[in-house]
């Protein structure tokens, strides 16, 4: 694992992508375990080796959490992710007798483990928890329409079909199912014999809380996911330009030094030259030419 302390080698062991991917795989077959037991006829003649399985994944989980907190101490339990995980686990290890039997159908959160093993998933799961603000706003907008379309139903078509509009818990059960334009024309045709205006309310109705309400919230989603791309885009891009930087002003350090070096050399031959100027002017003025001696 490479040298250092055996906390940091541990570290590094559990951030690498083997290690990861070892992980999704065992949280993979854990699923396929799950699923295969819900067969009567495949868990009635395998059964031990079910829960031989079972207990093999509980161990394997606990190890990587175990591994996990040695390697990040008290810095684990400030990711939200990893509460979620200590959550599992630990419904995983509570015994499933007695008491505690109900607990066993909890097994299948072992899954959702995926979420906080895979980062892409983690990413979208926190776009959707960002764009709850913006969601509630939306969601509360069709709450409201809901709520008055089904008093306004319940009032104009509870006599002509009470098994849709005999009251208002029924009639926004069926406000329900026209938001999801299933089997809506049904609907429909057990109130328009009787009242052909009722066509309006209903194309109405779909039309702002199929088509334009739920849009929005499709479009406040989007938007979070976007601006958490964009922001991690933003991030990325904020570090290469630093290291940039960083590479330029080391540059220009350089030849900050340079141009120094090279002034300072400038100055010094100056004055040698500047010294022996008078000294070269007076010998040229005393000695005598060679030709005047001869």
């Amino acid at each position: 694992m490479g040298e250092g302390t055996p906390r940091e080698q541990v570290r590094a062991m559990v951030e690498a992508r083997w290690f990861q991917n070892a992980v999704i795989a065992v949280i993979v077959l854990n699923g396929v375990s799950l699923g295969m037991e819900t067969y009567e006829d495949v868990f009635g003649r395998y059964g031990h080796y079910f829960a031989l399985a079972d207990r093999v994944f509980v161990a394997l989980f606990v190890v990587e959490l175990l591994l996990r907190l040695f390697a990040y101490r008290l810095a684990f339990f400030r990711d939200p992710w990893n509460w979620f995980d200590l959550f599992v686990i630990g419904i995983a290890v509570i015994p499933v007798t007695g008491g505690f039997s109900v607990l066993r159908l909890l097994r299948v959160l072992r899954l959702l483990r995926l979420i906080s093993v895979i980062p892409q998933m983690r990413e979208i799961v926190g776009a959707l928890f960002r764009s709850v603000p913006g969601l509630g706003t939306v969601i509360g907008l069709l709450f409201v329409i809901m709520y008055t379309s089904a008093v306004l139903g319940e009032s104009l078509f509870e006599d002509i079909s009470p098994d849709y509009f005999g009251d208002l818990g029924t009639t926004l059960y069926t406000l329900f199912m026209l938001l999801t334009t299933e089997n809506w024309p049904d609907i429909s045709d057990s109130v328009i014999e009787e009242a052909p205006y009722a066509w309006v309310f209903f194309v109405g109705f779909i039309v702002v809380s199929a088509f334009i309400v739920l849009n929005l919230i499709i479009g406040v989603i989007v938007t979070s996911m976007e601006q958490e791309v964009s922001a991690e885009r933003w991030e990325e891009d904020q570090e290469l330009e630093l290291r940039q930087h960083e590479a330029v002003m080391l540059r220009l350090t350089a030849l900050t030094d340079e141009v120094a070096r090279l002034a300072a050399e400038v100055r010094r031959l100056s004055g040698n030259a500047g010294d022996n100027g008078p000294d070269d002017a007076a010998r040229a003025t005393t000695d005598p030419p060679a030709s005047a001696g001869r």
